[in-house]
């Protein structure tokens, strides 16, 4: 071990509370002890684990003085169980571990560690070893990791931060913030997932810094050739993650740290909230503006006012005095009901939840032993410690009268967590943490990811083999096992959405997929044309809700009047029709580990102009979404990816690998598809599952190069895909000059119950003479004037092929 004076006063800032002392470095190693897929390093003092996880996956842990923390994390519950072939090497100038993948070099000079591909190309590199420091205040340590950073190394996830999409120069923190109308840069916010990705080369990598103190990332801010993390107590602990493209990364990740369960169907469609609606005559005529103006809708939230003082788990009697009859009648008329819980539990005896939670010590306690007490919606309150399991299943089981109730979904506020006053609970509270214990430094960040883990488990065993729905404003990494997200209290404006479209990018390439904004903004009033292009944009959120605050006007999506309403119908209608196409990217990333939304730079690494480009993205990997975000706007400059794409709204056929302009009248976001698409479509429907499907429309687009797609279908509110009761169909389309083929294949045990496809091809370069479908000529059943063709078949064919 070296002892060193103060180097990089950029990890030391006292305005963090961390006092300027001396530092102590990782020494020179000495020897190497392999134990199954671990190697141990030490230079005498401190010690170095190295962790074979995948080919890709090598975790690095310190022990300052030898003894390691307890094996204990909330993002990875177990670590993948993966055979690896991997070689221990030793020459006078390293140690090297190596998979068929990556290196990993342990420099014997100085302890640096690095990774280098399987050609030795070096991907990360630490510029000073792993080094801490005592803390005084609390005791144990701030620990540190310092990485060069290359001259075009660009850096990009980290959750939902307020600023540009890619990280390079920035300095952030990960603490868990309340951070009502936070602005463009401001940090920090709701969400700690220290996860990253690097992209260098054209090679990608990760770090996963699994530890839930306050943490803290510099990527090149302070010295443009350094990239730090660090935090203020724990483990240093991370993931060097191996690409080498982001998807490789993301989906690594996701091996680590699970990704979303299948949502109820109703999930994906259109949501609609405000803070609040009540009471109960308030919240019928909301639904009934939807049906009576034909604008889809499944799902209308309750906040804080439908409860008795603000009591969790209670219904206020005046405004709503029978809540069971007002569900099932919103129930009847295709809407399913949201309810919101906060941690915060009112301190009260006569109040039941309260009662049992005292009696039986389950809430949060100070080092003194007095219970943590502050103030937030119902007055003075204490909080449940849901890092402590039994505690999480009580809270769980409270959830039985609200599933009676009919409640089909639970949103989880205020659970950063946030109190008012403090901002937060003090640093000297106490928790269990699953028998691992700490303080609150320690518990933070992890604190409203457990408490939506056990909303989720207790609404799956309420609701038996139904799927829950869970939201939460706060997590961390793994969160995405138990609930979406929403980006929080935003501000209605032009900015806002902008960086709304930044920050979904941002959080589903950092493992949470199911993410949206309050459409039209939480605070603030915004205007007709900008609560329209929200929505558009939300057409494309893999979670769309409109929400707002209650000191703001109403803002439905007939708010505004004509011709807003018509054209928040049209794009709301689209993502009914499409809910096929989203469902089946949800399945992609459960099953696979896709991220649902895809920046650019995902599809083009290396282009290093795609390392900047952040206002446009895929959804799944076949439909390319550019957003308008400019007032006034009557078109805007689109970048398509190399290969071929087809404008959604005319059907024209453009070249990609260049930027072209696009006009954007107030009723068009640009859209565009990949050639060689499969893209579903269902009929619109006033809320899924209205109307019985009979038949599935496939609209295909013309590809003189393969190009596979999916379709996942099931019964849309159960488990019983875990069993295998599904359907993944693959269709593949090819063409040429004189014939185009599409070819489908099937997996699964589901039989859904529509009989055939209704074929719409666009983009043919020919007129069809005739239509094979396995072995069988057919008919076509239409000719477009915009050369469009369709027909009719079975949904179990293997082929089609369309003769010139």
């Amino acid at each position: 071990m070296i002892l060193e004076d103060e180097e990089f006063h950029h990890l030391n800032n006292p305005a963090d509370g961390i006092k300027p002392i001396v530092k102590k470095y990782l020494g020179t190693p000495n020897h190497a002890e392999q134990a199954g897929n671990k190697i141990f390093f030490t230079d005498g003092d401190a010690r170095v684990e190295v962790l074979i996880v995948t080919n890709e996956i090598i975790r690095v842990r310190l022990a300052p003085h030898s003894v390691f923390l307890e094996e204990f994390s909330y993002a990875v519950p177990e670590l993948p169980h993966a055979h690896v072939e991997f070689t221990l090497s030793e020459n006078e100038l390293e140690f090297r571990v190596s998979t068929p993948a990556v290196n990993c070099h342990i420099r014997k000079q100085d302890f640096f560690i690095s990774f280098s591909d399987k050609d030795d190309h070096v991907t990360s590199a630490d510029a000073v070893p792993m080094h801490w420091e005592e803390n005084t205040q609390f005791g144990g340590y701030y620990v540190y990791c310092t990485k060069t950073c290359e001259q075009q190394e660009s850096f990009f996830g980290l959750g939902d931060k307020a600023t540009e999409f890619n990280l390079r120069g920035k300095r952030l923190k990960n603490w868990n913030t309340d951070a009502y109308s936070f602005g463009f840069n401001q940090d920090p916010l709701y969400r700690s997932i220290p996860f990253y990705i690097s992209v260098s080369d054209n090679i990608a990598h990760g770090i996963f810094f699994d530890n839930t103190f306050k943490a803290h990332f510099d990527f090149g801010s302070e010295d443009a050739t350094k990239t730090s993390f660090w935090a203020d107590g724990g483990e240093l602990q991370y993931y060097y993650i191996h690409g080498p493209h982001m998807m490789d990364v993301v989906k690594n990740y996701h091996l680590l740290t699970g990704t979303h369960p299948m949502p109820p169907l109703w999930a994906l469609g259109y949501h609609q909230c405000r803070w609040s609606y009540y009471p109960e005559n308030k919240v019928r005529v909301i639904a009934n503006g939807f049906r009576k103006n034909q604008i889809p809708c499944d799902g209308i939230y309750l906040d804080i006012d439908y409860m008795d003082g603000y009591r969790c788990f209670t219904w206020s009697p005046k405004y709503f005095p029978n809540p069971k009859k007002m569900i099932a009648d919103l129930a009847a008329n295709g809407f399913k009901t949201v309810v919101i819980i906060d941690p915060g539990i009112r301190v009260d005896d006569n109040y039941s939840v309260f009662k049992e939670g005292k009696e039986k010590k389950y809430f949060c306690r100070r080092c003194d032993d007095y219970f943590m007490e502050g103030h937030v919606w119902p007055g003075r309150c204490q909080f449940p410690d849901f890092t402590n399991p039994e505690v999480r299943a009580w809270w769980g089981d409270l959830f039985d009268e609200l599933v009676e109730t009919g409640v089909a979904g639970v949103w989880n506020d205020m659970n950063e967590p946030a109190v008012f006053g403090s901002g937060t609970f003090p640093d000297d509270v106490r928790h269990q943490y699953d028998g691992y214990r700490g303080s609150h430094r320690k518990a933070h960040n992890v604190y409203g990811m457990q408490m939506v883990r056990a909303t989720y488990e207790g609404l799956r065993k309420q609701m038996k083999n139904k799927r829950p729905f869970t939201i939460t404003r706060a997590g961390y990494s793994g969160v995405q096992r138990y609930s979406s997200v929403w980006t929080g209290d935003n501000v209605a404006s032009w900015e806002h959405l902008k960086l709304g479209n930044i920050q979904l990018q941002r959080l589903s390439v950092s493992g949470i997929s199911f993410c949206g904004t309050d459409i039209g903004g939480f605070s603030g009033e915004p205007d007709g044309e900008l609560f329209t292009r929200w929505i558009q944009m939300g057409t494309f959120s893999p979670f769309m809700r409109a929400h707002s605050a209650g000191d703001t006007k109403e803002r439905e999506p007939w708010s505004f009047g004509e011709p807003y309403t018509s054209i928040n119908r049209k794009f709301i209608e689209l993502r009914y029709r499409l809910i096929p196409y989203l469902y089946s990217a949800f399945w992609e990333h459960h099953r696979y580990g896709f991220p649902i939304l895809r920046p650019l730079v995902m599809h083009e690494q290396e282009e290093i102009s795609n390392h900047f480009r952040q206002d446009e993205f895929t959804y799944g990997d076949k439909i390319l979404i550019c957003p308008v975000l400019e007032p006034g706007q009557k078109s805007r400059k689109v970048y398509l990816p190399k290969g071929t794409w087809y404008d959604f709204w005319t059907l024209e056929m453009v070249e990609g690998g260049k930027e072209v302009v696009v006009p954007t009248p107030l009723d068009i976001m640009p859209i565009f598809i990949k050639a060689g698409s499969v893209i579903p479509e269902y009929p619109v429907m006033q809320y899924t599952g209205e109307k019985e499907i009979e038949e599935v429309k496939l609209n295909i687009y013309y590809s003189d190069y393969e190009v596979n797609s999916f379709l996942f279908e099931d019964y849309g509110e159960t488990f019983a895909y875990e069993q295998d009761i599904y359907l993944e169909k693959k269709f593949v389309v090819n063409g040429d000059a004189a014939k185009l083929t599409i070819k489908q294949s099937m997996e699964g045990l589901y039989t859904p119950r529509y009989e055939g496809y209704h074929f719409k091809i666009n983009g043919l370069p020919f007129k069809p003479a005739k239509v094979v479908a396995d072995g069988k000529e057919i008919g076509i059943i239409s000719s477009n004037p915009d050369k469009t063709y369709e027909f009719k078949f079975s949904k179990n064919f293997k082929q089609i092929e369309i003769f010139k």
